[in-house]
């Protein structure tokens, strides 16, 4: 590790085959009004396409970097979160070559951490909606809306938010070298399940702040985020949704009797009372729905669930990943 340098950023760029969103990606990062930061791209394209951006914007703070061999898209994002400081910096952000940051984030984020006394923040972001077309144009409603509401939260109680959705989102994340959740998933998964497993990594107070300052490219139809998995679509999504499920069963297991009373009815989750119940009667969780979906709805819920435990796969390197969290939290007294 290089010798530490405080109020360095570092941000972490995967890219593949992008060259024009990546540019705006790491303009938005030359815009910041905290001018203290590195950026590392980790180009995933074997042409090395994003070479050429980095060259042309000649600012000695980016650096390029080929990727060999090829990581694919969910490896490139996941190392990304790696606890390797290269740089001796202090905090630390993924920006996805699609997606990109207004000029206050890295500041905000900063000045939230030392007045909340957390070493990670999430903060919310808005959708690009036909990201990469002449169509492109941004939400008036953020990522976060419907999960959260501003605040504090302590790790069994953020965990629970697998139940109101699914929590972490990538490009919200800022933490600090201090931060003690191991971010880095480090088991072959998809991009999408990560998240999942990002939010259930959480094991220190985290702050959730609605204000966006970053921007979320919805463009599934133009990434290639499964392209390494050699199953079909049916298959990775029965097996998404089986992970899912047994991730939301061990959050509700590791909860106190007291948040699982109140989980339902906790204003601090925005989620609409009646999907929190979907997802519970999804997880197979033994709670009652009654006053929250009708009773014909809550056995269907529960019939999908079944067929979801019966049809989707639990990997032996989603077992590992569990029980490595699981040795973590012990070791922290079962934060």
């Amino acid at each position: 590790m290089s010798e530490y340098q405080p109020g360095l950023v570092h941000f972490r760029t995967p890219t593949y085959k992008r060259p024009d969103a990546l540019r705006r990606a790491l303009y938005s990062m030359i815009d910041q009004s905290w001018p203290h930061w590195i950026c590392d791209v980790y180009d995933d394209d074997p042409e090395q396409a994003a070479r050429s951006v980095v060259t042309a914007i000649g600012d000695r703070r980016i650096r390029y970097h080929a990727n060999a061999p090829q990581l694919f898209a969910s490896k490139n994002i996941d190392h990304c979160f790696s606890a390797e400081n290269p740089h001796g910096a202090e905090y630390f952000c993924v920006v996805e070559d699609d997606n990109f940051i207004l000029p206050d984030f890295s500041t905000a984020n900063i000045a939230l951490m030392a007045e909340e006394g957390v070493e990670i923040v999430l903060r919310n972001q808005v959708f690009e909606y036909a990201s990469g077309t002449a169509e492109a144009r941004l939400s008036t409603v953020g990522v976060l809306d419907e999960t959260f509401t501003e605040g504090r939260y302590a790790p069994g109680d953020f965990r629970l938010s697998l139940l109101a959705g699914i929590g972490v989102s990538n490009g919200g994340l800022f933490w600090s070298v201090r931060a003690k959740s191991p971010l880095e998933i480090q088991y072959p998964c998809t991009a999408t399940l990560q998240e999942y497993l990002r939010t259930y990594s959480i094991i220190e107070p985290i702050y959730v702040a609605m204000h966006p300052l970053a921007i979320w490219a919805e463009n599934a139809e133009q990434t290639t985020r499964n392209a390494e998995l050699k199953a079909g679509y049916l298959r990775r999504e029965l097996d998404l949704k089986r992970a899912v499920q047994a991730l939301r069963r061990r959050v509700w297991q590791e909860a106190t009797p007291e948040q699982r009373a109140s989980f339902l009815t906790d204003q601090r989750f925005a989620t609409p009372m009646a999907t929190r119940a979907m997802n519970v009667g999804k997880a197979l969780i033994d709670q009652k729905l009654s006053g929250h979906v009708p009773v014909r709805e809550a056995a269907r819920l529960r019939l999908r669930g079944l067929m979801i435990r019966m049809l989707g796969r639990i990997t032996p390197d989603f077992k590992r990943f569990v029980a490595s969290r699981d040795v973590l939290r012990r070791g922290l007294g079962r934060a």
